[in-house]
């Protein structure tokens, strides 16, 4: 066991953890508080972030976007919080960024549509603008798709990865024949399902955020399109897996950076910490989950490079020619300019869990 740090009597790291405990991404917000708890436990054992305790406070990030970001800033206008780390959707992302930019570093976990240059803003979260357009081609080759369906709610993400995914359909000779977009906490898929009939799509990308994405694959399985269609997802996790039920999951593959059965050392030691410490009953960690534990991983690594808590330092570290780098369940990772940078992967849905089957 690695020797741990003497703490700075009195002194506190408080993150903001902002993690969804309403809305759609309600459904895998659990996780993602047991994942950050799991990170700051364990840095804490080994002596805090540079010599200081890591405390977590918890902020609703499932909020309406607005509302996210007055409460945020206004803890770190009180200088209540150090640092903000955390899974929640980037409409709730471009509206806090701009409002802390420079004050505290703040950490984004989430997969996201990419091209976040806000300075202080770190992400750990797997990028579409490089994991899509290798999954489609791998889908394409074991399946044959050709003609694509975008169906996605209705914000920045999905509107931004579907223009980036009719490139993709051409660059692999196939096309998107249509689009449809739906808001945040969509109940009837009625329409969509018709439109993905009419234009006779083979693939569905589904770019649907929790509930909305388990509501659909039931309505999809039940309306038979899975014996025609596949369905391609890069947020998707075994919560909603378990959600939707082993009927709703035939032809669905997924792109992401973490898998609970991704059978690495790093992601099993995480598996078997994880259990031990919050009991086989817990929710499943999961890709969206377990990024929360990334970014508090990050935030000390960023911390112990710069050797301060402190933006422009961070940045300077992570802009130096050796980089900021940790170990953590996906692997040793590396921060490229403010981008983690980590493998990916592509896996088949199999009733209630994945099956990995390539690296992207």
């Amino acid at each position: 066991m690695r020797p741990t740090r003497p703490r700075i009597a009195g002194e506190t790291v408080t993150v903001a953890l902002v993690v969804p405990l309403q809305g759609p991404a309600g459904l895998f917000g659990p996780s993602c508080e047991l994942s950050a708890q799991l990170a700051a436990e364990e840095l804490n054992t080994a002596g805090g972030i540079l010599g200081r305790e890591v405390r977590l406070v918890v902020v609703d990030g499932g909020a309406p976007p607005e509302r996210v970001a007055a409460e945020v800033e206004a803890l770190v206008s009180l200088g209540a919080v150090d640092a903000v780390v955390g899974w929640h959707i980037s409409a709730v992302r471009r509206t806090l960024a701009p409002r802390i930019a420079g004050r505290v570093p703040y950490v984004y976990t989430a997969q996201y549509e990419g091209g976040e240059r806000t300075p202080g803003v770190f992400l750990t979260g797997e990028a579409d603008t490089e994991q899509l357009l290798p999954a489609m081609r791998l889908l394409a080759e074991a399946t044959g798709v050709r003609r694509w369906c975008t169906v996605g709610n209705d914000y920045v993400w999905p509107r931004a990865t579907a223009r980036a995914a009719r490139r993709y359909a051409r660059a692999l000779g196939g096309r998107v024949h249509d689009e449809v977009f739906v808001p945040l906490g969509a109940e009837d898929f009625g329409p969509a399902l018709r439109r993905i009939e009419r234009c006779e799509a083979d693939a569905v990308l589904m770019l649907l955020v929790g509930d909305d994405a388990v509501r659909f694959s039931r309505a999809f399985s039940a309306y038979g399109l899975h014996q025609r269609c596949q369905r391609l997802s890069t947020h998707l996790d075994e919560n909603m897996l378990l959600a939707a039920g082993a009927d709703a999951t035939e032809g669905l593959w997924v792109a992401a950076g973490f898998f609970d059965a991704l059978a690495t050392a790093e992601s099993l030691d995480f598996g078997r910490r994880y259990t031990h410490r919050f009991g086989a009953e817990a929710p499943v960690a999961g890709s969206l989950g377990e990024s929360c534990f990334e970014g508090l991983r990050l935030l000390a690594a960023l911390a112990q490079r710069a050797g301060f808590l402190d933006v422009r330092a961070m940045r300077s570290a992570a802009d130096a020619g050796a980089g900021v780098a940790y170990e953590g369940p996906r692997g040793l990772l590396r921060l490229r300019g403010n981008h983690l940078r980590q493998p990916l992967y592509l896996a088949r849905a199999d009733a209630f869990d994945f099956h990995v089957v390539a690296q992207l």
